[in-house]
């Protein structure tokens, strides 16, 4: 489906990074001393484990594993930015986003985006770059969402999943911000990106 010679642009090594954040913290981590629980479903794992506190006292942590997403802001040429919008199960509403989905345990963060990309919008990436990476909700999962930056797109022919319907909407860097400000734009990744990406669509 997608041209081999296309381009992903990727600096970005979140094993250091975690690791050079680890060094430099001044608080006590907490000391895992087993798992003591989990569920899988395709998507996500649900786990338990058991802890030792600072206090040393033990607790319990209950958390989503997930093997990471990926979030991608298609750029047409004219600057106009691609979003998405679909209807939202758990909030009951539709929500306009940036095409995101989850890694799957046999993909990467860039064929997922890739992946993402094709069956939302449409298109492919003659440049895939990914820019920046966020934690969604540090309390309660560990997922690591990168964002990458689509450009150069081309049309190509795809098929989303049964569960989802997309309507594609495109907006000037000026309107993204408008429907933001209207809460229009609710869905908190697509914030979160859109605040790590800003500077490079307005001046």
């Amino acid at each position: 489906m997608f041209d081999i010679r296309s381009r992903t642009l990727c600096s970005l090594n979140p094993k250091s990074e975690i690791a050079n954040q680890k060094s430099k913290m001044s608080l006590k981590p907490w000391k895992k001393l087993r798992q003591q629980f989990e569920i899988k479903n395709p998507w996500w794992t649900y786990r338990k484990d058991e802890v030792l506190l600072p206090s040393g006292k033990r607790g319990e942590y209950h958390f989503v594993h997930v093997k990471g997403s990926s979030m991608v802001i298609p750029v047409l040429d004219e600057c106009k930015l691609i979003l998405v919008n679909q209807y939202r199960y758990v909030a009951n509403r539709e929500s306009l986003e940036f095409p995101c989905g989850s890694v799957k345990e046999d993909s990467t963060h860039d064929e997922t985006a890739r992946l993402e990309l094709a069956e939302e919008t449409g298109f492919e990436a003659g440049e895939l770059q990914c820019v920046a990476e966020f934690n969604p909700y540090n309390g309660v999962t560990d997922e690591l969402c990168k964002v990458y930056i689509a450009r150069h797109l081309k049309a190509v022919s795809t098929k989303p999943d049964d569960t989802e319907e997309f309507v594609q909407v495109q907006l000037r860097a000026e309107e993204f911000d408008k429907r933001v400000q209207s809460g229009e734009i609710w869905d908190g990744m697509t914030l979160a990106a859109w605040a790590l990406v800003r500077t490079q669509f307005v001046k």
